[in-house]
């Protein structure tokens, strides 16, 4: 039987934001991918690393706060052991969910990285927060070393750093030989590594890249069968948060477009995740998206909740 080619986007709810939570939380995980390999699924697998990113780079400047000895991490290094990490929870955990039902096939984590273009606007106009709340002193020394900061009234300030758009996924071809021998594949954890591309030489960027894009991005590369984004909510709705929200079980790429021109979807979390899905469908119109949670998505492919998005 011909398995069908399957992108899964997890979000923060699949992964916890400790490590003692993330064990627990991709436990749990496992088993709903597990039931969609069971149901005849070869699997790509992307997920988020925003508190990984995040709890990583304040525990690699706080070392070098105290032990001067010890450099400070950039923020390409910081995706790289949030990808390792997580990818070896999430590889093992799954592996041994699969094991239990007899089911012998391979799983690993690919390393990812994605080249972002040097002079893309989003290096001059930097959004993505992470690490911890700073003094003034802190943020001083930060704007000095070339980096942003934002103040936070009343509490401190905040580094921030760029979210260009991604390029390319440079261990494409390596995914797709993994994904076509049929083994589950995890691969651009957090958007990627960003990297820029230099006289043949890839140097990390200081920047973060949009999970929700490189999952589009991803399952164009594979001409995917599928793409699933399992989000915090079970399907889309317009008028969220208002009295007259209502859930979106189906639309097509037209429709979904109505809506963005509308301003239906929030710009930090829905909207990401539709423009992911049109830009999939436009280059594979045969494919489809689903959208829901990690905890309603048997009842989503028992079409009982979620939202459906195709090319027509």
């Amino acid at each position: 039987m011909t398995k069908k080619k399957t992108v899964v986007a997890l979000g923060h709810e699949a992964l916890g934001v400790t490590t003692l939570k993330q064990w627990e939380a991709v436990r749990a995980t496992a088993e709903a991918l597990g039931n969609l390999a069971e149901s005849g699924r070869q699997l790509t697998i992307t997920h988020s690393n925003g508190p990984q990113v995040s709890m990583i780079h304040k525990a690699m400047t706080e070392l070098h706060r105290l032990y001067s000895d010890y450099t400070t991490a950039p923020m390409s290094v910081c995706s790289a052991m949030s990808q390792g990490y997580v990818g070896y929870d999430l590889q093992n955990a799954l592996k041994s969910e699969l094991l239990g039902r007899g089911d012998a096939t391979p799983v690993g984590t690919v390393l990812t990285q994605v080249t972002v273009d040097p002079y893309d606007e989003a290096f001059y106009m930097p959004t993505k927060a992470i690490g911890r709340l700073m003094s003034r002193e802190e943020a001083d020394n930060e704007i000095k070393k070339g980096n942003f900061v934002k103040e936070v009234p009343g509490k401190g300030f905040l580094r921030i750093v760029a979210a260009p758009r991604p390029i390319r996924i440079v261990e494409g071809e390596i995914i797709r030989t993994l994904a076509e021998s049929g083994a589950h594949v995890i691969a651009c954890g957090g958007g990627g590594i960003p990297v820029i591309e230099q006289n043949h030489q890839l140097k990390g960027a200081s920047a973060v890249i949009e999970k929700d894009e490189i999952a589009g991005q991803l399952a164009t590369l594979l001409e995917a069968d599928e793409l699933m984004i399992l989000t915090s909510v079970p399907c889309v709705y317009s008028g969220y948060k208002t009295d007259e929200q209502t859930p979106i079980e189906r639309m097509h790429v037209a429709q979904a477009l109505d809506c963005i021109r509308a301003g239906e979807f929030g710009e930090t979390d829905m909207l990401p995740k539709i423009r992911a899905a049109i830009a999939y469908l436009e280059k594979c119109p045969s494919g489809r998206v689903l959208i829901t949670s990690i905890a309603a998505v048997d009842d989503a492919l028992r079409g009982k909740v979620g939202t459906t998005i195709t090319s027509a």
